[in-house]
């Protein structure tokens, strides 16, 4: 599995980038035909404290699924993302068994 994050409009630290790659490698245990997985990470301009917003795009031989969370950090917006994206694959793999 190709893991790509980006960061937009400012620089990711290493141990943010770490921290990601670990969650995102998790995937694989939901779903392990995953071939690769984009993470964005962007900061919106918003007066709420929620103005870290992180997507995740996996791809898989059957299709694709996007993960969209915000949170008042990376770590915290990336860990519901995750959530979010376990729930999807999942769902995606046992349609795909019922056929």
């Amino acid at each position: 599995m190709r893991v790509t994050i980006q960061s937009i409009n400012f620089d990711a630290d290493r141990k943010l980038l770490e921290f990601i790659h670990k969650k995102v490698e998790k995937l694989k245990t939901v779903n392990p035909s995953i071939v690769d997985v984009m993470v964005y990470l962007r900061l919106e301009k918003s007066k709420e404290g929620q103005n870290k917003l992180v997507e995740i795009k996996a791809s898989v031989p059957s299709g694709e699924f996007m993960a969209k969370q915000r949170g008042r950090t990376f770590e915290e917006a990336t860990d519901l993302g995750i959530d979010q994206a376990k729930r999807q694959l999942k769902d995606a793999k046992e349609k795909a068994l019922a056929y």
